[in-house]
């Protein structure tokens, strides 16, 4: 009995030392935040609360000294490793692809959209003739279009050219 007391008691510390290594900050909005991950870049540094032990240690180590054309106190840019340089190339490679597929894309529904106006536009000129016109019906026969008919095609034509010739 006395060995599984001294064990859950063993237990116990070890599970509030795993809970000790938390970020503690105050957000923007003024918040206290408490998370195991640190903090988004935009929180300074006087916001921080309670960082773990590891970090402590480094946060405190004085700085290199600045280079003769550098301010103190100014923020060095962060260098970027091999990889990230990596991804960043990725990324700009695939936003420069999503781009040119958009241009694609436009680029052929314009030549669609001229296409179709063409198309209108010779159809209206043929119903502006006053040419007898014929069509075939679902069974294959062929339909001459009465004036009424003549009529709807011409508003659907109208309609095509209205949306296609822009």
């Amino acid at each position: 009995m006395q060995l599984i007391r001294t064990l859950f008691i063993a237990v116990l510390s070890l599970s509030c030392l795993a809970a000790q290594a938390q970020w503690q900050w105050v957000d923007n909005a003024g918040r206290k935040v408490f998370s195991d991950q640190p903090p988004p870049l935009d929180v300074p540094a006087k916001n921080i609360l309670k960082q773990p032990a590891k970090t402590a240690s480094l946060a405190a180590a004085p700085a290199a000294p600045a280079s003769a054309g550098a301010t103190v106190g100014a923020a060095a840019a962060p260098q970027l490793s091999a990889d990230d340089k990596d991804l960043l190339a990725k990324k700009k490679k695939a936003a420069a692809d999503a781009l040119a597929r958009i241009k694609e894309e436009s680029d052929s529904l314009a030549k669609i959209k001229a296409t179709n106006c063409e198309k209108a536009k010779a159809n209206q000129a043929l119903l502006d003739s006053g040419v007898r016109m014929a069509v075939t019906n679902a069974k294959g026969e062929r339909e001459f279009l009465d004036d009424a008919a003549r009529k709807g095609e011409a508003q659907r034509t109208r309609a095509a050219i209205d949306t296609n010739c822009q």
